[in-house]
């Protein structure tokens, strides 16, 4: 009897470690660096004996979920998501970085050197990403939009004079729908490191996190992984 008692509860010592050792993460979805953060997220939890789950949602709710703690965190956001959102904790180390980029149409005239510049037109950028609510923030004349193809449709169409997102990311969206007459201004009008944030209630992971991020970028794996990663979210965009 003692025997098969030991052998339960080693069982149930196995089970929940196993338990303990899966996370489940959120993401924003229809952006291409949160597709780069769902491949790279995962490999720096392996290297840690952890796995992780992603769903991508609409970034207003992948906010909401994160913290609340219905999800043990967000796989990426700008420095000032934990500022806004104490329930959650910044991994210090940034593993990425992004540009806020204003994109225009051909021969429209339209002139942008700063963000007061936006003031003056119709701008379209996707609902929930923290960097270009940023930017955008107290200006009248933004709307709000589920994903950069259907900004960039939006632009093309005449219903905004200006589109904003990722450089990355509008690029290969503009060369996917086959548009030659949207072009980005002369340089991004804000470059910002992008990090990933964990709920409060697993702030033990933290460091732990951190200190893999250090050593991937320390020994190089992290650059091979990123460029990895973006070759493999170009090519399945431009299937």
């Amino acid at each position: 009897m003692k025997k098969i008692i030991s052998s339960i509860f080693g069982i149930l010592i196995a089970v929940n470690l196993c338990i303990a050792e899966e996370y489940h993460f959120v993401s924003i979805k229809g952006l291409i660096e949160q597709d780069v953060g769902r491949i790279i997220i995962p490999e720096i939890y392996k290297n840690l004996g952890m796995t992780v789950t992603i769903q991508p949602v609409p970034g207003k709710r992948a906010q909401q979920l994160a913290t609340s703690g219905k999800k043990d965190g967000e796989i990426m956001r700008i420095f000032t998501y934990g500022l806004e959102n104490p329930t959650t904790i910044r991994v210090p180390t940034s593993y990425y970085n992004l540009e806020t980029m204003a994109f225009i149409k051909k021969d429209s005239g339209i002139v942008i050197k700063s963000k007061e510049d936006l003031r003056k037109y119709k701008v379209v950028k996707v609902s929930g990403v923290k960097h270009t609510n940023n930017i955008t923030k107290g200006m009248s004349n933004v709307t709000d939009i589920q994903s950069t193809e259907s900004m960039m449709k939006f632009l093309d169409k005449g219903r905004a004079d200006v589109a904003l997102t990722n450089t990355v990311d509008g690029n290969l969206i503009i060369k996917k729908l086959g548009y030659t007459q949207i072009i980005p201004i002369d340089k991004p009008l804000a470059v910002l490191d992008l990090f990933t944030y964990i709920h409060q209630d697993h702030k033990d992971l933290v460091p732990k996190v951190d200190a893999m991020i250090k050593k991937m970028k320390a020994n190089g794996e992290m650059k091979a992984l990123v460029k990895k990663a973006e070759a493999q979210v170009i090519e399945n965009i431009l299937k």
